[in-house]
């Protein structure tokens, strides 16, 4: 039995040890800075290109987790830029982007390069 035990410990632990990704989201990158500055950097470069609104969404209390939607989309199934604290010791922030529905390919990649600049 405590064979048993210990597998499961071990698978389980296992399973939780890579970054879990939100839903529908495909990892861009992560960063050696706070998820609040990270966030405010990505709705900065995408206001300033579209010179449209961006709608930020704490997902977390202490802005610790942040959805900031593509100019033009909004919550919940928007185009999003996600935000989460790393599960890495090396990192403090995972970013990835969750494309939305009526985003095309050319700005989906618009909308990477701006994520990857604020890295």
């Amino acid at each position: 039995m405590k064979y048993v035990c210990v597998i499961f410990v071990a698978a389980t632990l296992g399973a939780c040890a890579s970054q879990p990704l939100p839903m529908g989201a495909e990892s861009v990158g992560t960063s050696l800075h706070p998820s609040a500055a990270v966030a405010q950097c990505i709705a900065q470069k995408w206001a300033d290109r579209s010179q449209q609104q961006v709608v930020s969404q704490m997902m977390t209390a202490n802005n610790q987790a942040i959805d900031v939607y593509m100019p033009g989309q909004r919550p919940p199934d928007g185009a999003a830029a996600t935000v989460r604290p790393s599960w890495s010791p090396n990192n403090k922030t995972w970013v990835g982007y969750r494309a939305g529905s009526g985003v095309d390919a050319a700005n989906g990649s618009d909308a990477t390069s701006a994520i990857t600049a604020c890295l």
